[in-house]
């Protein structure tokens, strides 16, 4: 008898492909951020009260101005002063939810590059910044029609179109402010108080300091950053020592912390 080989068998299966997970697209991240701004209650409400403020604010107007000041730019006013101070705190809650709602731990697995959050916030933000902008100039818009009409006089349109843009980036200003307090504290209590310190105690502070110190006087423009965006609100900042301020103010308050703030996120951890 001879032995017969058998060759051993050969597979053909191939090995499994992996796929290669695609990072989720930015416009995405932006609009689950928007959505969380407006599904929390703060966040909802907070969204809420500037329409309802613009509007009581340009009615305040229409019945308690005299003749002579129903102009827009009285509308304009009355209804910046309350969106002076919303539009911050909706800047920093739009930071703040992922550590006082307990989501961030959700959210910094499904996105672990938390730079890339942060900057969906940011542009949500913003987004939310220029709508609610565009709202109050519509209802500024539509009560300096209606209060003209009731009161007898010609419309008057006092606010310039080379000014309405410094009014639009002075509360972007607050904002980026408010949302560098977020950042940096990441608790909502702590970063509005914060923000008060900032926007109303420590300009004070600043001005009594220019008052008693001469060569404080001088210097004062370039670290108050109430200083440079009332010169915003104002339309006053035309010459470049004036933008340079506003740059220098922006650089002390606004980036410097930021990117602390932001180097410190990427190395803490989140529970």
């Amino acid at each position: 008898m001879t032995a017969t080989t058998v060759p051993p068998a050969t597979t053909t299966e191939a090995a499994p492909v992996r796929r290669t997970a695609r990072p989720i697209p930015t416009t995405r991240l932006v609009k689950v951020e928007l959505r969380k701004m407006f599904n929390t209650r703060s966040g909802f409400w907070m969204l809420i009260s500037i329409g309802v403020l613009s509007v009581i604010a340009t009615g305040a107007v229409i019945i308690f101005a005299p003749d002579s000041a129903v102009t827009y730019e009285s509308f304009a006013t009355a209804i910046g002063f309350p969106m002076s101070v919303i539009l911050p705190m909706i800047a920093i809650l739009a930071v703040t939810s992922e550590w006082s709602q307990r989501s961030g731990l959700t959210t910094f697995t499904l996105v672990p590059r938390r730079g890339r959050v942060i900057g969906a916030k940011a542009i949500a933000t913003v987004l939310v910044g220029l709508g609610s902008m565009a709202v109050a100039v519509a209802v500024g818009a539509v009560g300096n029609l209606a209060g003209s009409a009731l009161a007898g006089v010609d419309t008057v349109w006092d606010v310039s179109l080379s000014t309405a843009p410094q009014i639009v980036l002075g509360n972007l200003v607050g904002m980026a402010i408010g949302f560098t307090l977020g950042v940096v504290l990441r608790a909502s209590a702590a970063a509005i108080t914060g923000y008060f310190v900032v926007s109303l105690v420590l300009p004070g502070i600043l001005e009594l300091l220019a008052l008693v110190r001469e060569w404080f006087l001088d210097l004062q423009p370039w670290i108050d950053w109430n200083y440079t965006q009332v010169e915003l609100f104002e339309g006053a900042t035309n010459t470049g020592e004036e933008w340079a301020m506003l740059g220098s103010t922006t650089m002390i308050w606004i980036v410097l912390p930021l990117v602390g703030g932001l180097l410190s996120l990427r190395r803490s951890e989140v529970k």
